[in-house]
């Protein structure tokens, strides 16, 4: 880093107080607007190192897994105009699943604002439902203090991400303020009422059948250590959300998977049969919920979330502490007095040996021998990342995640196209990492231009592509909703992935049948001398199990596909 007395102009500035705030990466798309803060990425020959994407919905993706993987904010930059319109679904994606992401957007020169100038666009406006924050800056020596301001707000409390929009001029203009933090004010501790605390840590003592319910809000606040030594010292069993995989380790044997639409039986019959519902840093979606009002019926729920707007907006809490994890983990353990709690783990280990996730071995390749496989030459240990739709679900319940951070998954939004960037991101967060994406082949062909991405990088991301020439989630609810009416779900036309692969000079694998698929996996895992894509054609009509139709209770639990139609609640998605 140069001088601090050195003559910055807005888009130096700007690259300096990046530096300060100690960012590796920037991943953008240039376009008229952002000119002077490329230019400037140059002149200042800043250690920031800029991924060049081919899209910028790639990028806000690629910046999102960074952030996931490493726990620091990413930053991605953007032009104005459709520059600024392709990336949002990339911050509805982050905003919806509490991630750190800092978006620079160029804009307009101000004299042109409000004029329908040449690629103007309201960012602002055109963001607010889907950011924590937004800001546009109006004059060069307001750029240090507003960047340091995102960052504080893309970090704080509840993390998500933040937009920074910056016209030309201003960029281009002299910059005379200081690139530090000149007014820098410690975060106030989110600490519990001393009373709700005892309460929650009374009603935890006293349960007989609890379970820990693990949201991504463990991992936020760097707190699966104590999750892992509460829940092993209480003798309490642990669920995950879909983005709170890796806040347990998923082969320990107090470890019940995830629960919910596509959680395992055990776990949903546990949340039918618990007593005490214990909900750390996950915010009851939807997906988790169900029928709210038979949800856990007879448990006696405590939550803990750091979003007091969280707590009763779905599920309504018998005890509440609005507080981060760790604070309440941390002195909640000091407090709840330990109980053996043998006749409840017992009866969970009748559960997990009556109702265990299973798939047909036959003569078919299918996703989950693909996954179980993944997961068997890794030993859960690699960082996972995936598209939506019924892979993902059957990623979430064979791929037993160990660690954190290592489970890279679009919850909320649901966004495919998702995985393969977001593992471009997490390689170069963890470049020491085994980086897996899982893909779809419908989410992958939205995104696979960024294929170019990883070869010029040559980052040794392990693509693997499950294709089964369907959007295979909707035609699974088309199946047992709409009287196997298909439509709109067949991918017809769907390329050689391998030749698609090797035209950007990557190595390929191609799976057609079971019995090769451990070796040629082995081989793919292996290869480290750039991305790899290896092609898995698997079956075309195997449908996601344990399933609970969307709005039902989990009283109507399928085990298997049903014999009778049913009919979907009104409004369920």
């Amino acid at each position: 880093m140069s001088s601090s007395k050195e003559q910055l102009n807005g888009a130096q500035a700007l690259i300096r107080t990046l530096e300060v705030l100690g960012v590796e990466y920037i991943f953008g798309y240039s376009g008229g607007a952002v000119i002077p803060i490329f230019d400037a990425i140059v002149t200042t020959r800043t250690p920031i190192k800029l991924i060049a994407t081919r899209h910028e919905q790639g990028a806000l993706h690629m910046a999102d897994g960074y952030a996931r993987a490493t726990g620091r904010p990413g930053v991605a930059l953007v032009t104005s105009g459709p520059g600024a319109g392709n990336a949002i679904t990339g911050l509805m994606t982050a905003h919806m699943d509490s991630v750190p992401l800092i978006l620079i957007s160029g804009q307009q020169i101000t004299s042109m604002l409000g004029l329908d100038a040449f690629q103007e666009t309201d960012v602002i406006n055109l963001s607010m439902p889907v950011v924590k924050h937004s800001y546009q800056i109006l004059s060069a020596d307001s750029v240090p203090e507003t960047v340091h301001r995102a960052f504080k707000v893309a970090t704080s409390g509840r993390p998500g991400p933040v937009v920074i929009d910056i016209p030309k001029d201003i960029s281009a203009a002299p910059c005379g303020a200081s690139i530090y933090d000149t007014a820098s004010e410690p975060e106030p501790a989110q600490t519990a009422k001393p009373p709700d605390m005892a309460a929650m840590a009374r009603a935890i003592t006293k349960a007989n059948r609890p379970v820990i319910l693990a949201g991504q809000g463990v991992l936020i606040s760097s707190a699966t250590e104590l999750l892992r030594s509460f829940a092993i010292d209480n003798n309490i069993p642990v669920i995950t959300t879909l983005l709170g995989k890796g806040a347990f380790d998923e082969t320990h044997e107090l470890s019940l998977g995830m629960l919910g639409m596509h959680g395992t039986a055990y776990a949903n019959f546990v949340v039918q049969e618990t007593d005490c519902l214990i909900n750390i840093g996950s915010r009851f979606d939807d997906r988790i919920v169900g029928d709210t009002e038979k949800f856990a019926r007879q448990a006696t729920i405590c939550h803990i979330d750091i979003d007091a707007s969280e707590i009763n907006k779905m599920v309504t809490a018998d005890h509440a502490i609005v507080s981060d994890a760790k604070v309440a983990l941390s002195e909640l353990s000091r407090i709840v007095q330990p109980k053996t709690r043998t006749a409840w783990l017992n009866r969970i280990h009748r559960l997990k040996q009556q109702y265990p996730l299973r798939y047909d071995e036959n003569d078919k390749l299918t996703q989950q021998q693909v996954i179980a496989a993944l997961h068997d030459l890794t030993d859960g240990t690699a960082v996972v990342t995936t598209d939506v739709g019924q892979h993902q679900m059957w990623a979430a319940q064979f791929y037993k995640t160990r660690h954190a951070r290592n489970w890279l998954s679009s919850g909320g939004a649901g966004t495919m196209g998702f995985g393969m960037p977001a593992a471009i991101g997490a390689q170069l967060g963890r470049p020491d990492d085994m980086v897996i994406s899982i893909s779809g082949d419908g989410g992958f062909q939205m995104t696979e231009y960024e294929l170019a991405t990883a070869a010029v990088h040559k980052l040794p991301i392990k693509i693997i592509i499950l294709d089964n020439k369907y959007l295979g989630m909707v035609r699974q609810w088309q199946e047992i909703f709409y009287d196997n009416r298909e439509s709109g779900v067949a991918l017809e036309g769907n390329p050689d992935f391998c030749k698609l692969a090797e035209a950007y000079g990557i190595k390929t694998f191609h799976i057609t049948e079971p019995n090769s698929t451990e070796s040629t996996l082995k081989e793919a895992l292996a290869y480290t001398r750039g991305p790899v894509v290896v092609w898995c054609e698997v079956a075309k009509s195997d449908n996601v199990y344990p399933m609970i139709p969307a709005g039902l209770s989990y009283d109507h639990m399928l085990l298997e596909a049903p014999t009778t139609a049913i009919t979907k609640p009104t409004g369920s998605t």
